[in-house]
């Protein structure tokens, strides 16, 4: 069984690994790029010279903008950088400092996804200043933020929290002003750390105060690996236009897809009348509005990032566990997470801000659950609010799960929607629960 987990979790072939010589155990550590994981957001705080004190955060970002001058003209005015530039690895040693256990415990004794999220939003903004440092300044003139989270693929049903975990990751492709970022976590296992998810981010370098896209340094792939792991950012972007174009907010549903949503209606059709508007459900079945769970948090600037907006791994975390709590709700058991795709991250959060988050079930089948977290903040002057991210994330129950019915045009276009996100796996679905054993 574990070989088979390290085949499926091997999603990104290709994908640069401490065992193909990037940081491996002969070499010299001290010139390894190692942290430990309470290094991380010290290291990215001296990077851009953000103040750990929130009396101080106008003027630290004032400062910034002193380095304006470092920025570049164009990408061609920027020295190309190779994959092993970037790469760094971190380590959380839950093991072997039992201390930090309680912050990633869950009462089931396993590692809280969420914390695992605001890991990897960290790891990918650091991993983006390695690729884009400039040595002859103290401070990094770039502002890198989170984009999107294009993709996470678990491969281990639930993590221990007495073994150490150790991430990698780095820089997989680069446009003009944004670059992928490729990461992997594992866990030791006997004397070996054993893959347990694959990650893929896209992250955006904007000016030193946060207002305007900046040029990254161009990537140069040394091999025919790398040059695979490149051509697949660029399929990657691709699509992410085309599923972009091709949304339910912009076309309409496939012949397929109308086919679909035409049956399901028809199966909630109340044989007893001749009407189109006596439903009822089907066996084994749940009203789309009845799965819903929201919830409101109030951002304090003990969340806020390096740029003191709201740490966008927090967001994630907050999502997750709403959405986790709605697929509990919705399953009637404890589930685990096998993957979260496509969170755009559409507008900033402040410091302050009173987040609204929405989840609720929108697709189903079998044993799995797609569930859709809104989030939006509330403008304290105008009452409007407005929409700052959309999270996915698909869970997996230990029974089979009641199926979803959507009442009303919009839940159907979110069932649809769910499906989608359902479908683009990256694993086939019926392997799915084979693999997703502990090993």
């Amino acid at each position: 069984m574990r070989r088979a987990a390290l085949r499926l979790c091997t999603l990104n072939k290709g994908l640069l690994t401490p065992a193909r010589g990037l940081t491996q155990g002969s070499q010299n550590p001290e010139k390894q790029n190692v942290f430990h994981i309470l290094e991380v957001r010290d290291k990215l705080r001296e990077i851009v010279g953000a103040s750990t004190n929130w009396r101080d955060h106008v003027k630290a970002m004032e400062e910034r903008k002193l380095l304006q001058s470092f920025l570049a003209k164009s990408q061609e005015g920027l020295p190309p950088r190779r994959m092993k530039d970037s790469y760094i690895e971190v380590l959380l040693p839950l093991g072997s400092q039992p201390e930090l256990r309680e912050k990633y415990l869950t009462v089931q004794n396993t590692v809280r996804f969420g914390r695992i999220l605001e890991d990897l939003d960290s790891l990918g903004v650091l991993v983006c200043y390695m690729h884009t440092r400039i040595h002859s300044a103290k401070m990094s003139p770039l502002s890198i933020v989170t984009a999107l989270v294009d993709k996470i693929d678990l491969c281990k049903k639930n993590l221990s929290p007495e073994q150490d975990i150790k991430f990698s990751g780095h820089v997989s492709w680069v446009g003009k002003t944004s670059m992928e970022v490729k990461m992997r976590m594992f866990q030791l296992h006997g004397n070996e750390f054993c893959p347990v998810l694959d990650a893929t981010f896209v992250m955006v370098a904007r000016d030193s105060e946060n207002k305007g896209p900046a040029f990254v340094n161009p990537l140069i792939p040394e091999s025919p690996e790398e040059e695979e792991l490149f051509r697949q950012g660029e399929l990657n972007k691709g699509r992410r236009v085309a599923f972009s174009s091709t949304s339910l907010l912009k076309m309409a549903p496939s012949a397929e897809e109308r086919t679909t949503i035409h049956e399901m209606f028809l199966s909630t059709l109340d044989p007893k009348t001749i009407s189109f508007r006596s439903r009822i459900l089907p066996p084994n079945a749940m009203w789309m509005e009845n799965s819903k769970l929201k919830s409101l948090e109030i951002c304090h600037p003990q969340e806020r990032n390096i740029f003191n907006r709201i740490f966008g791994g927090f967001l994630m975390r907050k999502a997750y566990e709403l959405g986790w709590a709605t697929a509990c709700n919705f399953g009637g058991s404890r589930p685990f997470v096998v993957a979260v795709d496509d969170i755009m991250f559409q507008k900033p959060v402040e410091v302050g801000s009173l987040l609204f988050l929405s989840s609720q079930v929108c697709f189903t089948q079998g044993n799995y659950i797609q569930v859709r977290v809104h989030s939006e903040v509330a403008s304290l002057q105008n009452k409007e609010h407005t929409t700052t991210n959309v999270f996915h994330f698909t869970f997996m129950s230990e029974k089979e799960v009641p199926l979803v019915c959507p009442r009303t045009y919009g839940e159907s276009m979110l069932y649809l929607d769910g499906q989608r996100h359902f479908n683009s796996m990256s694993v086939p679905v019926n392997l799915r629960k084979d693999f997703l054993v502990e090993p």
